[in-house]
């Protein structure tokens, strides 16, 4: 980390590969109805800031933030894998001219999707942001994360309050009652992590690599 040696060593967080996992209810019903959806629910860790932050390799870590300038800083300072950043405006900048536009929003999810499945089956990580704070547009990537018993995790990064539309208070306040709650397993993140003020920039570093071997 740099720094004077009378410094206390840096602090990591590690969450491993083998938090555990929901169970699936997806049998078919007798009355030939269609299978019901997996159950996502799996205990979810509140994590405290540290100056690292240690995933598995090939998670799913998705983003929060009312302020997209503020976030894609953050993550631009962090991320070394910049393939792994995927965000449904960057899909919808690539595809803008390409399609009609009433095309463009449906278009654009649909080539997210086949994106984070397509990195999730390869094991490969995937940083993901989102534009709102429902639960709805978490959920079909959290699933695919899930069926292929990949790692979930959720940083919320908070901001000013100026920045937070006021369509979106709501929601953003109740993703921070759940997340300080530990219930955002419910929605199969392993996870969780809040950073505001100046706990962000004490983060140096987000590692989707498993720790150093200790030397015997």
């Amino acid at each position: 980390m740099g720094g004077m040696a009378s410094r206390p060593p840096a602090r990591s967080v590690k969450i491993s590969d083998d938090e555990r996992t929901g169970w699936s209810s997806d049998r078919p019903r007798r009355d030939g109805a269609p299978p019901r959806p997996a159950d996502l629910t799996v205990h979810c860790r509140v994590l405290a800031p540290a100056d690292r932050l240690r995933y598995s390799p090939g998670s799913l870590l998705v983003v929060v933030c009312a302020s997209p300038g503020e976030r894609d800083r953050f993550l631009g300072r962090l991320i070394e894998d910049r393939a792994s950043l995927l965000s449904l405006e960057k899909v919808r900048t690539l595809l803008a001219g390409r399609v009609e536009e009433q095309e463009l929003q449906a278009r654009a999810e649909e080539l997210l999707r086949a994106a984070v499945s397509k990195r999730m089956e390869n094991r490969e990580t995937v940083v993901l942001t989102t534009d709102g704070f429902e639960p709805e547009e978490r959920e079909p990537f959290v699933r695919l994360a899930a069926a292929l018993k990949r790692p979930r995790h959720l940083i919320l990064l908070e901001t000013t309050r100026e920045q937070v539309r006021e369509e979106d208070l709501a929601a953003l306040n109740e993703l921070r009652r759940a997340l300080d709650a530990g219930e955002l397993g419910g929605e199969g993140f392993q996870t969780a992590l809040r950073l505001g003020g100046g706990t962000a920039g004490e983060v140096k570093r987000i590692l989707f690599r498993p720790p150093p071997r200790e030397d015997s």
